[in-house]
């Protein structure tokens, strides 16, 4: 499976992320992790953190249906996994930001910024699991 280069597309990906984590600094005070965001709108600990947290989740649900009516096509999306895989990679990934302390947004986008030592040592090692983890997908297993 080869991989496509989308340099800017990434880049505007990576300027809207940075954009979107800077705005809630700002305005809220919070730091932009969206297992967080998603597990304080599940597991809410006061009733005003809940309508922050839902217009941001609405907001990444909805975002396809914006880029369709700016562009007029719907971004591609190949799935090469079942349903099944998708919600148990899911439940993985959720384990891991919580044994973690968050997620990689959290991590790799505010926790850098702001020099925290524990995404210094979180960023590394979830990117080299997933390089790790890529090669033996694809070099060992050959899927």
């Amino acid at each position: 499976m080869e991989t496509a280069f989308t340099p800017i597309a990434s880049f505007g990906g990576g300027l809207l992320i940075g954009l979107a984590a800077v705005l809630l600094m700002l305005g809220l005070g919070r730091i932009f992790g969206a297992t967080g965001i998603v597990a304080g709108l599940v597991f809410p600990e006061s009733r005003g953190e809940f309508a922050w947290r839902a217009a941001l989740v609405v907001g990444m649900v909805l975002a396809p249906g914006l880029i369709f009516l700016v562009t007029g096509a719907w971004p591609a999306l190949d799935v090469p996994v079942s349903p099944l895989m998708i919600a148990v990679g899911g439940v993985i990934v959720g384990l891991g930001a919580s044994l973690g302390s968050g997620c990689t947004s959290g991590h790799g986008v505010c926790g850098l910024s702001r020099l925290s030592r524990r995404s210094l040592v979180a960023v590394p090692t979830f990117m080299a699991t997933a390089a790790i983890t890529v090669f033996v997908i694809r070099h060992v297993l050959g899927a």
